[in-house]
This record gives structure tokens, sequence and C-alpha cells, in this order.
């Protein structure tokens, strides 16, 4: 089960910020079809935050096709996102720890490292559009000259 987190100091309203997490979850393979999220009151407790809050969330990932809400029961996960395999990305998530902890020895702080990864795809994208829609050897080689 998810476990939700409010950041009072994000401009991200907090209904966006469950939002993010669930479709986060889905792409981790942290949730699965058929996981239930958390009661609406569970949230509220947990996270401190009005009902009509987690409601918002819960109806906007419904009309997205995410989950469904079965009367009495509760709010189930029905859809995917992503399609990577979770081996990938368990390995590419200790990577990226591990390079957050070398940006952490240079200084960085979140807003900065949010800032950099940010650039980063959008230069990505572009490089991709540039090179008429971007082939992933392509990129790839594109990573490797920047890693040399």
């Amino acid at each position: 089960m998810i476990n939700f987190q409010i950041d009072r100091s994000s401009s991200v309203p907090a209904y966006a910020q469950l939002i993010r997490q669930v479709r986060e979850g889905l792409r981790m393979g942290v949730l699965q079809p058929g996981d239930q999220l958390p009661t609406v009151r569970s949230v509220v407790t947990s996270c401190t935050v009005n009902p009509s809050t987690v409601l918002k969330a819960y109806r906007e990932l419904e009309l997205s096709g995410l989950v469904e809400a079965r009367q009495g029961a509760g709010t189930f996960v029905t859809g995917r996102l992503g399609g990577a395999d979770p081996h990938v990305m368990a390995r590419l998530r200790t990577g990226l720890a591990r390079w957050l902890g070398q940006a952490r020895e240079a200084g960085l702080e979140d807003e900065d490292v949010q800032a950099l990864f940010a650039s980063v795809i959008v230069e990505n994208s572009a490089r991709q559009a540039r090179a008429g829609g971007g082939s992933r050897a392509a990129s790839a080689s594109d990573e490797e000259q920047g890693a040399a």
C-alpha cells in the first residue's frame, strides 16, 4: 500500500501531490492493478488534509482510468502506467540514488537537483525532436558522448 506524504512548502496543491504519488507508484511498480488505495479517512488523518482534497485526487485518478471507486469497499487501482522492467527500474533507481549522494556532497539542495534534472529532460527531449523523433540509438549515443 502507498503511504502518502504532503509537502506543505510546495507550490503544488495537495490533491495534485496525491495524484502524482499514485502515478509514480504505478510507474515504479509499487502499485499494481487490484491494489487498494488508502481510505479517504486514513489519508485525511495521516496527511492532515481536508476530505475534499483526497476525494478530488481520487476522482481525477478515476476519470483518467487509473482507479475505480467501489461503493462500500474503497478505491482500487485498475490501470497501469509505464512498461519498464521492474529490475531495470531498480537498477536505475540505485544509480540515481548514488548520483543524488554526489549532488548532495557538491552542495545541491532539492530545488537545485530538481532544476538540474528538469533541464536535462528538456534538453534531451529537444535533442530527440531535432533528430526526427529521436531513436533510442541516437539518445544512447548522446549519453555516451556526455559521459566521456
